[in-house]
């Protein structure tokens, strides 16, 4: 079980969203979001389908913009355009549910791509950087490769990789395993088990009960667009709070 955050790492937080609201048309999905996540805290965000889980953290990356509210990423407010959100988008890791690789480029290439381009990187370190981190997720020997030529659970731990690579402050995933067949679920799972064990800052939207109990510093539970609880992993999957959290589990828990 992953340890409680001591306080004086829970004094920084990397991630604030304060006031959050979010509107598609009629329908309020994000209702009156507050959450904090600390440096080096894992956040794991779990609830029913349509509870605004991928839409809170595709707003922290500003690929969906909120209509209330403030997001500050390290102390500074979310920029609305430009290179300063480009900036942005490198200190701040994304990993989807589907890879989004690009199918014409090598998987180093892939994973150079935004070091050389946002960051500035010289090639060969941006290479060099590269092997270590393919490695790192068990990939290192598929660098020549194109992404058609991987499993589907290799594609998503080079995309891993390929975020690692720019050296992000936070690390978001967006249902990252719920496109992979059952037996590649693991060693993605294994990949992001790590990054928690190494301090990554991580807010982690998945349907992976499991890793939330064992990889999670806490557990934020939605339901209709608001946080229903937010608890450690043991207090929040022994003893639920909300109705709603109760049910949702009940059912989950079963299969």
């Amino acid at each position: 079980m992953t340890a409680p955050l001591s306080e004086d790492l829970r004094a920084r937080d990397l991630v604030e969203l304060r006031g959050v609201q979010k509107w598609y048309g009629d329908l309020h999905v994000l209702q009156d979001i507050d959450l904090s996540v600390a440096q080096g805290e894992v956040v794991v965000v779990i609830g029913p389908s349509g509870s605004g889980k991928s839409t809170l953290c595709r707003t922290i990356n500003r690929l969906e913009p909120v209509d209330e509210g403030t997001i500050l990423i390290d102390g500074a407010p979310l920029p609305q355009e430009g290179k300063a959100l480009a900036r942005h988008r490198a200190d701040v890791g994304m990993v989807f549910q589907s890879f989004n690789l690009f199918a014409h480029k090598t998987i180093l290439d892939n994973v150079t791509l935004g070091p050389i381009k946002v960051r500035k990187m010289a090639k060969a370190d941006a290479e060099k950087r590269a092997h270590e981190l393919l490695d790192r997720v068990g990939v290192g020997h598929q660098a020549a490769k194109y992404p058609a030529q991987l499993s589907g659970g290799q594609q998503q731990r080079v995309a891993i990789a390929r975020s690692l690579a720019m050296d992000p402050k936070v690390m978001l995933f967006d249902e990252p395993t719920s496109a992979l067949d059952p037996e590649m679920i693991k060693e993605v799972l294994d990949v992001m088990v790590d990054l928690a064990e190494r301090g990554m800052t991580m807010i982690v939207v998945t349907h992976e009960m499991g890793f939330a109990r064992t990889a999670a510093n806490r557990v934020v539970f939605m339901a209709d667009g608001r946080i229903v609880e937010s608890a450690d992993p043991e207090s929040f999957f022994t003893n639920p709070q909300s109705d709603r959290a109760r049910d949702f589990l009940g059912k989950i828990l079963k299969h």
